[in-house]
């Protein structure tokens, strides 16, 4: 399987726009996220030769704007599109969901929405002193499983750890996403990696709301098993 990055605040190249916020698409077909705004995600896609009509479902990790930006234009363009969201979103978004014609399904346990592809259903997490509920996509392949995170709002280890009590036989191969660690002092997040390390994933690709300290402490740990993410890329898992 692959992942490719359609939107994130660096780029592969300049045919790609970058931005605040956050997208990649599953196997060609699962789209996770979709940055902050229409235009940059589609001009990304058309880059990519990625074409909506060839999306199965859309997965929103969590309801904020710089993760469901793209969503109103992709439902515009296609009706009927699996959309799964967590029971907590808000009203208004279900409701706009429902008013593009979207088919929307709100998961609040582990389920399977492609073969070897899976969105956690809802975690609990906590943004501005209050909750928020958040899920990750988990890609099953010959490699072992990758998690694929918007923000982390939860927190990124009790992501892994919910994603492990599921997923016990499998060994976690990469972590990629936004792991919201911006403004964390160097010490949580050296234990944040440490802990990535007993955990035993081999390759970690932060992004997004990682913030560039963090991604400088992930790359001198992980060395070659540290993922560069631009929008662009195209990962193999």
């Amino acid at each position: 399987m692959e992942i490719k990055v359609l939107f994130d605040k660096l780029t592969l190249d300049e045919r790609f726009l970058t931005g605040w916020g956050f997208s990649v698409l599953v196997n060609d077909c699962i789209l996770f996220d979709t940055g902050e705004k229409p235009f940059s995600l589609l001009r990304n896609m058309d880059s990519m030769g990625v074409d909506i009509s060839g999306l199965t479902a859309v997965v929103i990790s969590h309801d904020h704007w710089d993760h469901t930006g793209g969503l109103w234009k992709i439902l515009s363009e296609k009706e009927r599109l699996d959309v799964y969201a967590c029971p907590g979103f808000s009203t208004g978004f279900q409701s706009k969901v429902g008013k593009l014609k979207g088919k929307l399904t709100n998961l609040d346990k582990v389920t399977e929405i492609a073969k070897g592809i899976y969105a956690t259903g809802e975690i609990a997490g906590e943004y501005n002193g209050q909750y928020i509920p958040e899920q990750a996509l988990v890609v099953n392949s010959n490699n072992g499983i990758s998690v694929i995170t918007g923000c982390a709002h939860p927190g990124i280890i009790k992501i892994l750890r919910e994603v492990r009590e599921t997923f016990r036989d499998e060994d976690i191969y990469l972590v990629l996403g936004g792991f919201h660690l911006m403004g964390a002092d160097k010490r949580m997040i050296n234990v944040i990696v440490d802990e990535f390390k007993k955990i035993g994933i081999k390759k970690a690709g932060p992004c997004h709301c990682s913030g560039y300290e963090a991604e400088g402490i992930f790359r001198d740990k992980y060395n070659n098993d540290f993922v560069q993410v631009k929008a662009g890329e195209v990962i193999q898992i």
